[in-house]
């Protein structure tokens, strides 16, 4: 299946692999951006790369002398995960964005730039408030593009607060390989959204490999009928691959697949995490488990109030221990906390309430009963010993003889 990595040399082969890790880390890489010292290394391994991605994952990757773009899938309806810089109202704005810069050309004053993708909003039907929300919401979706190095700050900056003028520069070739739903496909938003999401040619077995490549978190009660089957079956060769080709560790449990990256590098939204929010959200698994009875998939209903009262019970017992900005406001921290589950796949919505996967249970603290055990089984096996002897030395008498010569 992928002949080309499997004729390498052991030391090619883990340069793919990091190379392959670095590109799920960064679907569009460039030269002058977060690991672009790697780009040449993917020139190189194109073909293996290539390979790889297509046949385990079903994923296009076009690679250039100055970018390297993994085609990825969508998440489809999931609406969880995303740049954290943007909002649904910057999303929007980012591909309003993308569609006035089509066409416009190399150069573009930042002023006539904003005027297009307000034109754009307004012809579908898209309303525009022009106040310090809206405005900041645009400004996060230019500086995403920024980052991406769609566009280039020639003269003057992209900023929220700033009136003055700006020169963007546009990368066209950078441009045209940003968007990776199938445009030509789609005839309306929702089947462009169903047509990036689809699965790959394999179906079901490219569809299951990419959840277990994007997710933390693959239950087996999440999955089509035939996508749990199928994992089911095959969780054990699945795990090897994952290892092999991406430096992953697959855990098998009853529910499903918990897939870890040791390097923490894949993992977009670390936990435990030293922050307010990480740390009460830590803290409050194991009380939110004992509430409620699982159900047939091991997960736990959880309400709002069980959430705001268990973040009391914390905010309460440590006070000194938290961010005065953090917990000041009681009904932000709670949404807070669930946000963040949510963002690492341990809770999902589910009419009005919530469900909290069984996964959430590698998360709570164990005491460490093993080292107790040791210190109380040498303790036993000190008082059933006989006394040792004492070595060898100076007694009294050795003293009376030795005075007596």
């Amino acid at each position: 299946m992928i002949s080309t990595f499997e004729e390498l040399p052991d030391i090619d082969a883990a340069n793919v692999v990091r190379c392959a890790r670095v590109l799920l880390r960064r679907p569009l890489l460039r030269a002058d951006g977060p690991d672009g010292d790697l780009l040449p290394m993917i020139y190189r391994q194109r073909t293996a790369l290539q390979d790889v991605f297509s046949g385990l994952l079903g994923y296009r990757l076009v690679v250039e002398r100055r970018f390297a773009r993994l085609y990825k899938s969508g998440p489809g309806e999931d609406a969880g995960r995303g740049v954290e810089s943007l909002s649904p109202r910057g999303y929007a704005y980012f591909a309003l964005t993308l569609a006035a810069l089509t066409g416009i050309g190399r150069q573009v004053l930042l002023s006539r730039l904003v005027s297009d993708v307000r034109a754009a909003a307004s012809e579908v039907g898209i309303e525009i408030a022009d106040d310090p929300a809206d405005r900041r919401a645009l400004t996060a979706a230019l500086r995403h593009l920024v980052a991406l190095g769609v566009i280039t700050e020639t003269e003057g900056s992209v900023t929220a607060e700033s009136t003055a003028e700006a020169l963007i520069t546009i990368d066209t070739d950078m441009l045209g390989q940003l968007v990776a739903g199938p445009l030509a496909e789609a005839s309306d938003p929702q089947q462009l959204v169903e047509l990036a999401s689809a699965a790959g040619p394999r179906r079901t077995e490219h569809a299951v490999r990419r959840k277990l490549i994007e997710d933390p978190v693959v239950l087996y009660a999440d999955l089509p009928p035939d996508q749990a089957t199928w994992l089911r079956e095959h969780v054990i060769n699945e795990s090897r691959l994952l290892e092999r080709f991406f430096g992953l560790v697959g855990e098998a449990r009853a529910e499903g697949v918990v897939v870890c990256d040791p390097e923490d590098y894949l993992t977009d939204l670390a936990f435990p995490g030293p922050g307010t929010v990480a740390r009460i959200a830590l803290l409050a698994l194991p009380e939110l488990l004992d509430r409620g009875e699982p159900d047939s998939a091991g997960r736990h209903p959880v309400s709002w109030q069980d959430f705001a009262d268990v973040c009391q019970d914390l905010v309460e017992a440590y006070p000194s221990a938290w961010s005065r900005a953090a917990t000041e406001d009681h009904q932000d921290l709670v949404r807070a906390v669930i946000d963040l589950l949510g963002r690492l796949g341990l809770l999902r919505e589910s009419e009005g309430s919530w469900l909290l996967s069984p996964a959430a249970h590698r998360w709570l603290p164990q005491p460490d009963a093993t080292a107790a055990q040791q210190r109380r089984e040498a303790q036993q096996q000190r008082e059933s010993e006989p006394p040792a002897p004492e070595a060898p030395g100076w007694s009294l008498f050795d003293e009376m003889e030795e005075a007596a010569r």
